[in-house]
């Protein structure tokens, strides 16, 4: 027997309104059910196919052997480049140019520390091409120039 009374239970679960917008995604969601249910059984069906007989996979699977069994020291590399990268996002603070700029540079600088002569062969190849385009921007302001 129990000293004392316990208060009768009555718990009811109330559930907060829905608001327009709530009601008019599921709306849309209902009505749109049919076609995202075909669309995703007409791509699942079909897209694996094209993707395992496409050039995608041997790149990918290529890619996968390298990293399964890589060359001596790549994974300090790779960390002492990503790191480079790291800290450039950390002092490109501020600007979004600085924020391209900085962790680009400093990967670039990595990367040309470990692969001298990859980096040497890239930057004749961007020093030929800069050249290129700054030549045809001398001549477009030159035509336009004497055009006027």
């Amino acid at each position: 027997l129990s000293l004392y009374s316990s208060p009768a239970r009555e718990t009811k679960y109330v559930e907060n309104p829905q608001t327009e917008l709530e009601e008019g995604v599921s709306r849309l969601r209902h009505a749109m059910e049919p076609y995202t249910a075909w669309c995703q059984m007409e791509l699942t069906g079909s897209s694996k196919v094209k993707v395992d007989n496409s050039l995608c996979s041997d790149f990918f699977s290529e890619g996968y052997e390298f990293l399964q069994k890589p060359p001596a020291g790549f994974y300090p590399r790779l960390g002492v480049i990503g790191f480079a990268g790291i800290i450039g996002l950390f002092l490109a603070r501020g600007s979004k140019i600085k924020k391209l700029v900085y962790p680009a540079g400093l990967m670039g600088i990595a990367t040309s520390m470990y692969y001298p002569q990859q980096a040497v062969a890239i930057a004749k190849v961007a020093g030929t091409q800069l050249y290129d385009w700054s030549l045809q921007g001398y001549i477009a302001v030159e035509s336009l120039w004497k055009d006027n």
